[in-house]
């Protein structure tokens, strides 16, 4: 009996604190309920600091970020008062338990094997209409220590054709780097950091890639000097 009582005490606690923490509106009480949580994890598991990406109160913008691991998505969310769309691999956004969050927070499946046009299309339209994407460039985790990987050029012909700012975001300090389910639950003393703003012209995605990888791949750019 006291474990169920527990068990109530708890949920209540949580509900209590996800709905106290939240400080985006995503449309939905649920989805808004785990953005307190998830801000709440990041804050006392992660030490996240009290780092914000300057994104205008409204309007279209482009997040990118390094993939190290399965928390990268929720420091995003954490650093930012806007809701994130991100794009993410079809195989993740058809996860069971996961897939109605996904769809419920507006994530844009990315077919990486059939057709990934479609989904730079919903990207392209959701920009259009004054919306967040938020995306990791690599396309895949990819780590300091990893051989040095291309940016996928989807970013910068996003950014170039709708005039869209990019804010590139370095994430280190993540305690389960390279991993995905588990990295949410190791703690870490993560820290983020912002780069300028960067535009985009349809005739310079090479310079807007590099401005990009300037930032996210801090760490090796640095280390090869």
């Amino acid at each position: 009996m006291w474990w169920l009582i527990s068990f109530f005490l708890l949920l209540i606690v949580l509900a209590v604190s996800g709905s106290r923490a939240s400080q985006t509106d995503w449309g939905g009480n649920r989805v808004n309920w785990i953005d307190g949580l998830v801000r709440l994890l990041c804050r006392c598991i992660h030490r996240l600091p009290d780092t914000y990406i300057p994104l205008p109160d409204t309007g279209a913008a482009i997040v990118a970020a390094n993939h190290v691991s399965g928390l990268d998505p929720f420091l995003l969310i954490a650093a930012s008062r806007r809701p994130l769309r991100f794009l993410i691999a079809r195989e993740q956004y058809e996860r069971p338990i996961l897939h109605w969050l996904f769809k419920a927070s507006g994530c844009i499946p990315v077919d990486r094997t059939g057709k990934p046009e479609l989904a730079l299309r919903q990207a392209l339209r959701a920009l259009e209409e004054g919306e967040v994407i938020a995306l990791f460039p690599h396309g895949t985790i990819h780590l300091d220590s990893d051989p040095r990987k291309k940016l996928k050029g989807g970013v910068a012909r996003l950014a170039a054709w709708t005039n869209t700012p990019i804010f590139p975001v370095r994430i280190d300090g993540v305690g389960g780097e390279g991993k995905e389910i588990l990295a949410p639950f190791i703690p870490s003393h993560v820290k983020l950091t912002l780069g300028e703003t960067i535009y985009c012209q349809p005739d310079n995605f090479a310079d807007c890639l590099a401005a990009i990888s300037s930032v996210i791949e801090m760490a090796q750019i640095v280390d090869k000097k």
